[in-house]
C-alpha cells in the first residue's frame, strides 16, 4: 500500500506534481515564466493536459484536469488521471511525489485515490523478480484543507479494497471454502471483529439445505462465517445485515457451463469478499454502526453425488425448492443466509452477489443492478451514495407479475425462472427468504472482475461496491 501523508511544504528530494483545473491560470511558484507560457500555449492550441519536466534529480509534472458537468464526474475523471500518472511514475522509476493542488480537497483526494487503487498488483505467482518491482510508494499532500483523518480514511478504504481483491484473485486451488473462512477470521482479528465459522457438522445441524445441496458435488466441506462488528455505543438499535455469496468456484454443476464461461469463476465469491471487506473497513474506521455479516461458502462442481435438476431441497426456513438449474446455485446458498439473518432482527438486509449473467448483459460493466423489497428509502440513499463515489446502481422493477415466473407445480418455489428477466427473478427468489424485512439485492456480476485492465480498477478483481457501501453507511445509514 502506498504511503500517504500531509506536509506543510514540499520535500526537496521528491518529484513535484501540480494539479490545475482547465479554467486555472497555470501559475505556480515552482514554474518559471517559460514553463508557464509553454503550458498555456500547448493546452490552448493542442488541448495537451500532461506535462513533464526532467530536473535530473527529480521531476516536475503538471496535470490539467477537466471540469465535468457534475462534481462526481470530475472526481471520477481525477481517479482515472491518477491511474495514468502512476503509469508515468513507474515508467520513470519515480518513487516519491509532493502533490501540490489548488483543487478542492474532494478533487485532490480523488486523484490520490486513483493512484492508490491503480497501484494494486496481484503478483503472488510471478517468479521473475524483475516483474515484482513496483517503484512508486509515497505521496505527500500539500493542501491546507485536507486533514490527516481524511487521509487515513482514504488509506483504510483502499486497504480494504486490496484485501477484497487479493481474495477474489486467488484461485480455488489455494482458496477453497475453508480457506475463505480462514481469511475472514484473519481480517476480523486484525480489526477486532467478532467472528465465528460454522463447519459442515454445524451447518447440517442448522439444516441449511441450500448450502448443503450445492456442496454435495464438492470434495471440500462448506463453511458459514458470521462476522459481527458492534461498537460500544452503536447508533442503530437493530443491526445492518450484510450477506455475501461465497462461491469459491462455479462450474455450473451438472448444468455445466461452457469452458470459456469458467475462466473467471474463481471470482464467484466476490460478493462475500466485498461485504466482509466493508465490515473490515467499518471497524477500522470506528463507524458507530452495529453490523452483522453472513457468508456461506462452497464450490459448485459436478460429480456422482452432485445435486441435480429435479431435486427438491428443503431450505433452512423450511421452504421446499424445486431445482430446475444447478447453475442457479448462488441464490440457493444466499437464501439460507438471508433466512438466518432474520434472527438478528435487522433494520435492513443487503446482499451482494455475482449472481446472474442477466445483470451484466443488461447494463454491462458500468454499474450494479439492484432490486429492493420494503426498502425503497434505503435504496434511494444507496443510489445517491453510488453517484457520489461513481459506483453507480441501476434499479430494476420488482412487479408482482415476476412472482409467477418462479412458481413451482410440485414445490413451494423453483430456483430459476424463464429465459428473460433473469436478474429480477433471482431477486424474487431471494426476497422469499427475507419475509417483511427491508431488503436490497445487489447483483455485481458485471463489475466484480475485469478481464482486461481498466483504468484505476486494473485487471482482475475490482473491489467494486466497497466505496459505495462505506459512503452509504457514513452519509446516509447513520442518519436514519
Amino acid at each position: 500500500m502506498i504511503t500517504i501523508d500531509k506536509l506543510l511544504s514540499p520535500k526537496k528530494e521528491f518529484s513535484n506534481v501540480i494539479l490545475f483545473d482547465e479554467n486555472d491560470s497555470f501559475n505556480h511558484l515552482l514554474l518559471n515564466q517559460d514553463q508557464e507560457a509553454y503550458i498555456n500555449n500547448e493546452h490552448k492550441e493542442n488541448k495537451r493536459t500532461f506535462f513533464t519536466f526532467n530536473h535530473l534529480s527529480h521531476w516536475l509534472i503538471v496535470i490539467i484536469y477537466p471540469i465535468k458537468k457534475t462534481a462526481h464526474q470530475t472526481n471520477e475523471e481525477l481517479r482515472k488521471i491518477g491511474a495514468v500518472a502512476l503509469d508515468f511514475f513507474d515508467k520513470e522509476y519515480i518513487k516519491n511525489i509532493n502533490l501540490l493542488s489548488n483543487a478542492s480537497k474532494e478533487e485532490t483526494l480523488s486523484f490520490v485515490e486513483g493512484v492508490c487503487l491503480a497501484s494494486y498488483c496481484f503478483d503472488n505467482y510471478k517468479t521473475d523478480p524483475s516483474r515484482l518491482i513496483h517503484p512508486f510508494d509515497h505521496i505527500s499532500i500539500i493542501h491546507n484543507d485536507i486533514e490527516i483523518d481524511e487521509i487515513n480514511h482514504l488509506r483504510i478504504v483502499c486497504e480494504a479494497i486490496e484485501k477484497c481483491k487479493d481474495l477474489v484473485n486467488e484461485p480455488v486451488c489455494t482458496l477453497n471454502a475453508e480457506g475463505l473462512a480462514a481469511a475472514f477470521v484473519n481480517m476480523s482479528q486484525e480489526a477486532n471483529i467478532r467472528v465465528e465459522v460454522l463447519n459442515k457438522e454445524a451447518i447440517e445441524k442448522l439444516q441449511m439445505g441450500g448450502l448443503l445441496a450445492v456442496n454435495k458435488g464438492s470434495i471440500d466441506p462448506p463453511t458459514f462465517t458470521i462476522m459481527e462488528y458492534k461498537p460500544s455505543n452503536p447508533l442503530n438499535n437493530q443491526p445492518l445485515a450484510l450477506v455475501g455469496k461465497g462461491l469459491v468456484y462455479d462450474t455450473g454443476g451438472l448444468n455445466i457451463k461452457p469452458g470459456d464461461y469458467m475462466n473467471d469463476m474463481k471470482s464467484d465469491m466476490a460478493g462475500a469478499a466485498t461485504m466482509a471487506s466493508v465490515i473490515y473497513a467499518a471497524a477500522r474506521l470506528n463507524l458507530p454502526i452495529h453490523i452483522i455479516g453472513l457468508f456461506p461458502a462452497t464450490d459448485n462442481r459436478p460429480c456422482g453425488n452432485a445435486f441435480a435438476s429435479g431435486d427438491i431441497v428443503n431450505m433452512y426456513d423450511g421452504t421446499n425448492v424445486e431445482v430446475v438449474n444447478t447453475d442457479a446455485e448462488g441464490r440457493m446458498i444466499l437464501a439460507d443466509a438471508l433466512a438466518y439473518a432474520k434472527q438478528f432482527n435487522p433494520s435492513l438486509i443487503i446482499d451482494a452477489a455475482t449472481l446472474t449473467g442477466a445483470a451484466s448483459r443488461a447494463i454491462g460493466p458500468f454499474g450494479i443492478c439492484a432490486i429492493e423489497n420494503h426498502a425503497g428509502m434505503y435504496l434511494g440513499d444507496l443510489k445517491q451514495a453510488g453517484k457520489d463515489v461513481y459506483e453507480r446502481i441501476a434499479e430494476f422493477p420488482f412487479w408482482e407479475e415476476y412472482d409467477e415466473l418462479i412458481k413451482s407445480e410440485i414445490a413451494d418455489i423453483k430456483n430459476s425462472g424463464e429465459s428473460y428477466a433473469g436478474m429480477i427473478t433471482a431477486g424474487k427468489f431471494l426476497s422469499h427468504f427475507t419475509s417483511e424485512y427491508p431488503f436490497i439485492h445487489l447483483d455485481i456480476a458485471g463489475v466484480a472482475f475485469n478481464e482486461k485492465k481498466k483504468s484505476y480498477m486494473g485487471y482482475g478483481a475490482t473491489g467494486f461496491g466497497i466505496r459505495l457501501m462505506i459512503k452509504f453507511i457514513e452519509k446516509y445509514f447513520i442518519q436514519k
